[in-house]
């Protein structure tokens, strides 16, 4: 979706004489900021240099430079489109860098990118495995609808049993792959995503991968080279004669109604947050009306699925990757 355009006025405002003197339009008094408010400019100037948008075709999301020499932590499926592997990375000062998907982790939706560049660049530290607590106020940097650098504030709501981090803090569609951040401007998390409404939009519930499964991934993958590959697996076609992988699983019990009945712990279900009394409306816009169509979707072995959910009166789409 394109950014709406904005009109922007500007009003200039003449000076204004009193007693022969011609006041200043702006005062020279240092403006005071709040603890709260100084922390999140804080914030903001130390990690902001360090979050790209990564763009693949036409889609876009957001990354975290986590080292020097140019490797960029993001989401699996911000990349998995990327023909042989080959993301554009777009820094906050406009400098552009030709990017290769190194190593992607489809369960927990994280991938590696390696610029081709030889530059020093500013990196992102990340928070140690005590430091992430229900409660704290974290912070969110990204390219929500291509609006690179949008910072947003809240706190975190919640941590699931597999360790996936829930906030409040806005996240909308472009966020994904940025970091989560804490106080001190260290990566606790990954956005992936959200529970949202028909079109989106974000509701308060956002979803990120914790950084104690991102340190996992990144030092069994940091030293792999472009040369390697990445450990992506293709799914095979639907009905592909040999194939031996089994289809990918939801993590759910539904009844005849499809309504969840119970949610596997750890599953892609309890990843983003469905719960006992869901209902599986549709997945990929087409509704769902018996159990043996969703078997039958499964059985295609998708890496992703959007599922439309209800809960009480709302409705929203859900985006799993398995």
């Amino acid at each position: 979706m394109k950014p709406q355009r904005l009109l922007l006025s500007i009003v200039t405002a003449g000076a204004i004489a009193t007693s022969g003197l011609v006041s200043p339009p702006f005062s020279t008094v240092a403006t005071a900021f709040s603890a709260d408010e100084q922390t999140s400019i804080n914030v903001y100037q130390q990690a902001s240099p360090s979050v790209v948008t990564i763009r693949v075709g036409r889609g876009a999301g957001s990354g975290s430079i986590i080292s020097a020499d140019g490797l960029v932590l993001t989401n699996d499926h911000v990349v998995s489109s990327a023909r042989n592997g080959r993301v554009e990375v777009l820094t906050s000062t406009g400098q552009t860098y030709t990017g290769d998907v190194i190593a992607t982790d489809r369960r927990n939706d994280l991938a590696l990118v390696r610029l081709r560049t030889s530059d020093r660049l500013p990196a992102l530290p990340i928070a140690s495995r005590d430091g992430i607590q229900v409660g704290q106020r974290v912070y969110a940097i990204g390219s929500p609808f291509g609006l690179s650098g949008t910072f947003t504030t809240g706190i975190l709501s919640r941590i699931a049993d597999n360790g996936d981090l829930q906030t409040d803090a806005a996240i909308n569609p472009g966020n994904s792959g940025g970091p989560l951040l804490n106080s001190n401007g260290e990566l606790i998390g990954v956005n992936k995503a959200i529970l949202s409404p028909n079109r989106g939009g974000n509701i308060g519930i956002g979803f990120a991968t914790s950084a104690t499964v991102a340190q996992d991934f990144i030092a069994a993958n940091r030293s792999r080279t472009v040369a390697q590959g990445t450990d992506r697996t293709p799914a095979p076609s639907p009905g592909r004669s040999g194939s031996t992988s089994p289809p990918p699983r939801l993590g759910v019990e539904v009844n005849a109604g499809l309504v969840i009945q119970s949610v596997e712990r750890g599953s892609p279900a309890a990843q983003i947050g469905l719960r006992a009394g869901d209902r599986l409306v549709g997945v990929n816009g087409t509704r769902l009306q018996r159990i043996e169509q969703l078997l039958a979707f499964l059985n295609t072995r998708p890496d992703s699925a959007v599922f439309t959910i209800s809960r009480g009166r709302r409705v929203a789409n859900v985006r799993v990757n398995f």
